[in-house]
This record gives structure tokens, C-alpha cells and sequence, in this order.
């Protein structure tokens, strides 16, 4: 297939922050909070670092889960952005700017240092530390400590227990801190970001929904010219903001097909179509089932599912596509938590899971592909979406995966157990949105699990199904927790399914977070 030059930046002139990642759990939300300043921002792997553009105004250094006096602790020649850049530390980077400095000294602790401090000085005088009070709480999680600084570096701020809790270089907009700002547990830590981004590099936090859709119309123009554009829609938020997006930028240009896997929930094939429709959409609908249905039959594994289900998608797709004479683009909805979930700081081995729309297209697929979403967070997208005034029953659907059920079903997928899960999702979903707790959830759904258990119905004895229920609260996915839903909704809900389910006696409910667990079960 044609391949695209690797688009690391949205546009040449849009003021961004380059994080490098060095495999903390955090990283990601440095990007949250930068962000919520409106100043836009990438993360990349420590090792794959981009040409530095004039429109990369600052640089920051995330945590680590290594030691900087571990053989294998990751290294950045930083002589890249040293001095040249305004640069921030984090936790590992600051350890590890002081660490490669000459007179600088990292020593391991005599005991880690995890969770809340507070600063007991603090050097206000200081760019960084500008607003930021003593006393203010941080979090700490680190076993590292900086015991001696390099030449030319002075505190900044103090703990009761890490003397060097921030410090910076002089003649050097040049910064590292021990604690992580990015992290709601420290109290003044979007402060302390914004002094970086906003004071210290000069951003004007112009990255607002309107710009976004302003310069991504006018990229997509320039992008696309008069070429046709097919998108597979899904029913979810992120390929109907992109649709949403395209059509605004190319119009008639953009064929739509929305593919009815069997796998979505009940009805959704139908009730999604005729939204769509009525959206202005040029949209075509396929069913396909049984060709899923008949990839997926005796599949256990949860990879191997994905994998039929995408091998079978393209084909149908394809097909689908074949009817729009001279088409030269794809369109995705990808989302930057797909790109960062599929790119490891650690290489391929340490992806979480394939996703389906991430990674490219088999070589019979001659198309370009676009993908105007990879740059935002879901949350970022609903709120391109209000800006686009994409209809909230659209934009305030929970996120619903791209292999459907078919990873709600633990082990083989078929068609009687696809029904049986549609009606138990639809009455948990139903009273989510009728007890009015469906928007306080990130996401909900209900797992079809491969055991039987007894039960007692009427003077009956069971041998029936057990079905989970999960529903978490999140910001972007990355993290969740379990959703604290009212005992009675719960004891509601369990007593319909039983109730009107034929074939399930039990139901349980996941309190897991993520991590270690994942939304999904699979």
C-alpha cells in the first residue's frame, strides 16, 4: 500500500510540548494536564525522538520505572534540547539530567519515598515555582534520591525528607523536580505546568475545539483535494466525530458504511443507521453477520478473535468499498490512546493489545490512509464533537469496542450466545439510563462467562449461566475505577436479567480497577 510520511505533528505551526516517555505509569497524564492548559502536546518513546520543528516550544522528561544507575535505565542525549529548549524533569528525568551533569550525584535511598509531602521551602523567586506554596502538597514515587546537584544548579523547593525536592540550572531554562505535578494529589502541580508551558516557553494556549476543527477542515482540504474518501462508521463517538469532521471539510466527497458484525448490542444496527441518516451522512449500511459469525467459530482466544474479526472487517469493508469508483482514501477514527496503547516505550513485546485500527492495511487495500482524530484524548473528541453540535446521544455514548461482544463472550462466539448477551446488556444499559447513572459512567457493559452454576427457580433446581456486569469511571480510558452504582439499581438490574433472560441464573458484579485490570475482559 502507498505509505504516508510519519505525521508527528498536527500542523508545522502549532505551538506543541514534546514529551519524551520513559515508561512511567504517568506519562500519560502529563499530556492530560498540559492539555487542559490548551496547549497542545505529543508523547514519544525516549528512543524515537521527532525533528525538532520551531513549533516545538519546551520539552519534558517523564518518570521512570527504572533506576538511572540500572544497566538497562533508558538514555536521551539531551544535548538535543539542553539549553537550547526550555526543559522539565520529572521524578527519573530529573535524576537523570542531574545524573549525566558533571558534579551531579544520584545515590539510592535508604527507604522509597511513595506518596504525599509537602513542600517545606520553596524559592518563589524562581520561574517554575511561581505560585506554588510551602507547605503545598506533592506526590512522591521514587527510590532515587539527588543527593548532590551539578554546577551551576541551585534548590528550588524542599521536603522534610528530600532536600532536593526541585531545583534548576541558572543561565538555562532548564528544570527538574523529584515529585510528579501531573497528578491530582499534588495539589498545586497544574500551576506548577503552567508556569513551564505558559510563562517559561511561551505558549498562548490557543489549542481550543474551535481551532481544532478550524486547521484540521483546512489540513484535510489541502490533504484530500477532490479525491473520495471511504470511513467505516461504528455507532461510537470517535468515527462519528471524524465522519462529522470530514464532511465538513471534503462534503459528498465522504462514503460512509457502517458494517452490522452481529456483534453490536441490540438493535444498534438499526437505531445507528437511521441517526446517521439523519446526520446528512452519505452512509451505507452491510450486514454481514454470518460471515463473522462463521470466522469466529471456535475461536477462544481473545487475540485470535480480534484478529478474525479485523481479517474479516477488511474483506467486508473492501467489498463494500469496490462499489465507490476511484476511491484513494481510508479514513479512521483512531484516537491518540490507541497509537500511545499500540507503541511501546519497551517495543512491541510490551503492547497491551492489538487494535483494530492502528497499524496500517493488508497490501490488497490500495488506499491512503487519513486519520484526523490520532491526535486527541476520547474526552478532547466529545468536545470536537459539541463544537461540530453532534447530537449529545451520539457524543455521550459510552465507548464501546471495535470487536463488539465478541470480547464480552469468555471462549467460542456464536449466534445463540450473542442474543442471550444483547438482552442482558440492553437491560443493564436501559436501567443505567432510566435511573439516570448512565452518564456518570465512563463505560458499562456485561460479560457472558464460560461457567454454569445452580440455581433454584421456583421448586426448580438450575444449571444455568453466570453473567458479570461492568461499568468504571475514567477520564480517557487509561486508568479507571469501578463504578460505586446504588445497591438497589444493582439488586434492580440482577432481578430483571434473571427474571427475563432465559438461560442465565446469576449475576455478578466486577469491582476491578484498571490497573491491573483492564475494562474489558478480553
Amino acid at each position: 500500500m502507498p505509505v504516508l510520511p510519519r505525521q508527528y505533528y498536527l500542523c508545522a505551526m502549532q505551538e506543541t510540548i514534546l514529551i519524551l516517555d520513559y515508561g512511567s505509569q504517568y506519562t500519560q497524564l502529563i499530556a492530560r494536564r498540559v492539555r487542559e492548559l490548551n496547549v497542545y502536546c505529543e508523547i514519544h518513546p525516549y528512543h524515537d525522538i521527532p525533528e525538532l520543528g520551531p513549533n516545538i516550544k519546551g520539552v519534558i522528561l517523564s518518570g521512570s520505572p527504572f533506576s538511572v544507575h540500572d544497566p538497562e535505565a533508558p538514555q536521551t542525549d539531551l544535548t538535543r534540547f539542553r539549553g537550547k529548549l526550555p526543559l522539565l524533569g520529572v521524578c527519573y528525568g530529573a535524576q537523570y539530567m542531574a545524573h549525566r551533569n558533571g558534579s551531579g550525584e544520584v545515590r539510592r535511598s535508604d527507604k522509597r519515598e511513595y506518596g504525599r509531602a509537602n513542600l517545606r521551602s520553596v524559592d518563589s523567586d524562581n520561574a517554575l515555582m511561581k505560585n506554588i506554596h510551602v507547605g503545598s502538597q506533592v506526590w512522591m514515587s521514587h527510590g532515587d534520591t539527588i543527593y548532590n546537584l551539578p554546577e551551576g544548579a541551585k534548590i528550588t523547593a524542599s521536603t522534610a525528607d528530600v532536600e532536593v525536592a526541585a531545583y534548576a540550572i541558572d543561565g538555562e531554562h532548564t528544570f527538574g523536580i523529584q515529585f510528579h505535578p501531573e497528578v491530582y494529589h499534588t495539589t498545586d502541580g497544574l500551576e506548577l505546568l503552567r508556569n513551564f508551558v505558559a510563562n517559561i516557553c511561551g505558549c498562548s494556549g490557543e489549542w481550543t475545539p474551535e481551532s481544532f476543527v478550524e486547521m484540521t477542515v483546512a489540513d484535510l482540504q489541502k490533504q484530500i483535494g477532490d479525491d473520495k474518501v471511504i470511513l467505516g462508521l461504528s455507532g461510537g463517538v470517535d468515527s462519528s466525530v471524524a465522519a462529522v469532521l470530514l464532511h465538513k471539510a471534503i462534503g459528498k466527497q465522504l462514503y460512509c458504511i457502517f458494517v452490522d458484525n452481529g456483534l453490536l448490542r441490540k438493535n444498534e444496527y438499526d437505531e445507528v443507521l437511521h441517526s446517521y441518516k439523519d446526520m446528512g451522512l452519505n452512509v451505507r449500511g452491510v450486514d454481514a453477520k454470518n460471515r463473522f459469525y462463521e470466522a469466529l467459530s471456535g475461536i477462544t482466544d481473545p487475540e485470535a478473535k480480534r484478529k478474525a474479526i479485523g481479517r474479516v472487517f477488511i474483506e467486508v469493508f473492501d467489498d463494500a468499498a469496490h462499489e465507490v469508483k476511484d476511491v484513494k482514501w481510508l479514513a479512521q477514527g483512531t484516537i491518540y490512546p490507541d497509537v500511545i496503547e499500540s507503541v511501546s516505550v519497551k517495543g512491541p513485546s510490551a503492547t497491551i493489545k492489538s487494535h483494530h485500527n492502528v497499524g496500517g492495511l493488508p497490501d490488497f487495500m490500495k488506499l491512503k490512509v487519513t486519520e484526523p482524530l490520532r491526535a486527541l484524548f476520547k474526552d478532547e473528541v466529545r468536545r470536537v464533537g459539541k463544537e461540530l453540535e453532534i447530537d449529545h446521544a451520539i457524543l455521550g455514548r459510552h465507548p464501546f469496542p471495535g470487536p463488539g461482544l465478541a470480547i464480552r463472550i469468555l471462549g467460542d462466539v456464536t449466534p445463540e450466545k450473542v442474543r442471550l448477551l444483547q438482552e442482558v446488556d440492553r437491560i443493564f444499559i436501559d436501567n443505567l439510563k432510566e435511573s439516570g447513572e448512565y452518564e456518570n459512567v465512563w463505560q458499562a457493559g456485561a460479560i457472558l462467562l464460560p461457567v454454569q452454576s445452580v440455581g433454584v427457580m421456583g421448586d426448580e433446581r438450575t444449571y444455568e449461566k453466570a453473567v458479570a456486569l461492568r461499568a468504571v469511571t475514567s477520564t480517557d480510558g487509561m486508568t479507571a475505577d469501578w463504578c460505586h452504582l446504588p445497591y438497589v439499581l444493582l439488586s434492580k438490574i440482577s432481578n430483571e436479567i434473571i427474571n427475563r433472560v432465559k438461560g442465565v441464573n446469576r449475576v455478578v458484579y466486577d469491582i476491578s480497577s484498571k490497573p491491573p485490570a483492564t475494562i474489558e475482559w478480553e
